[in-house]
C-alpha cells in the first residue's frame, strides 16, 4: 500500500492516536472504519500487556475488540472514561465534528461526553473548512418517524436550508435500524454555515434521539495525510 491509501492514512493516524494511551486508562472505543484501525494497533499493545479497558459504542465494535483480546466493560461501571478514540466522517479546524455514517453516532455521543478526553483520528480527506458535505445522520425515535421528519424539515428550512434533501435511511432493502432501535434521517445540507446553530435547532426537535453534530467535544484531531501526521488540539478561551 501507498502512503496515501486510505487504509494506510487510517493506520497511521491510529499509531499516532497511540501516543495519548497510558497503562491504567479507560477507553471510549468508537465505531467505523477508522475506529477499527486503532483497534487493531491497540490490540497487540494489550497483549504485549497494557493495562486498558474500554467501553465500546456499538456491537460491532465490542465484537472486534473481544476479538483483539481488549478487556471490556460497560460505561455504567467506568465513567468518567479517561479517553474517548474515534473517527469522523467530516471535521473542521474548530474540530466539529459530522458522525452518525455507521449509525452509532447516539453511543458515540454518550461516550464522549462520559470521557476527559475526546481524540479524533481521520484521514485527510475528512478536514473540511466547513461542514455538510456528508449527510448529516438525525437518529430519530421510531414511533411517529415521518411527522418527526416533517418537524425537521421545518426546523432546517427556519435556518436556512428549505428543500434540503432528507431521507430515511436503509440498508439490504430494509429499514436501518440502529443499535438502539431507533431508524435515521440522512439530511444533506452540502455546506453548514452554523454547526452550533443547527445543532441546537435539531435538539429542539420533539421524536430526534441525536444527530450527528459533535460540537465542543473533539479535545484533539489527529490527521494523517501524504506529508504525514497533523494533531490539532482544541482552542479554549
Amino acid at each position: 500500500m501507498s502512503a496515501t491509501d486510505p487504509a494506510s492514512l487510517k493506520t497511521a493516524a491510529a499509531l499516532r492516536a497511540l501516543d495519548f494511551v497510558s497503562d491504567g486508562m479507560k477507553l471510549g472505543l468508537g465505531t467505523g472504519s477508522t475506529a477499527e484501525a486503532f483497534l487493531d494497533v491497540l490490540g497487540p499493545r494489550v497483549r504485549g500487556g497494557l493495562n486498558v479497558i474500554g467501553v465500546p459504542t456499538s456491537e460491532r465494535t465490542a465484537q472486534k475488540a473481544r476479538a483483539l483480546g481488549i478487556p471490556l466493560g460497560t460505561l455504567e461501571q467506568l465513567a468518567p472514561l479517561d479517553l474517548a478514540i474515534d473517527g469522523a466522517d467530516e471535521a473542521d479546524r474548530k474540530l466539529n465534528l459530522i458522525k452518525g455514517g455507521g449509525g452509532a453516532h447516539l453511543r458515540e455521543k454518550i461516550v464522549a461526553s462520559s470521557s476527559k478526553r475526546m481524540v479524533v483520528i481521520a484521514d485527510r480527506s475528512k478536514l473540511l473548512r466547513r461542514l455538510g458535505k456528508f449527510p448529516l445522520p438525525v437518529e430519530v425515535a421510531e414511533y411517529g418517524h415521518t411527522t418527526t421528519h416533517q418537524r425537521i424539515a421545518d426546523a432546517v428550512a427556519a435556518l436556512g436550508y428549505a428543500g434540503i434533501a432528507i431521507s430515511l435511511r436503509e440498508k439490504d432493502g430494509a429499514v436501518f435500524k440502529t443499535d438502539c432501535g431507533n431508524v435515521i434521517y440522512d439530511c444533506a445540507f452540502g455546506a453548514i454555515r452554523n454547526a452550533a446553530k443547527l445543532a441546537a435547532a435539531l435538539d429542539a426537535v420533539t421524536g430526534v434521539v441525536e444527530h450527528g453534530l459533535f460540537i465542543g467535544l473533539a479535545t484533539t484531531l489527529v490527521i494523517a495525510g501524504a506529508k504525514g501526521v497533523e494533531i490539532l488540539n482544541r482552542q479554549t478561551p
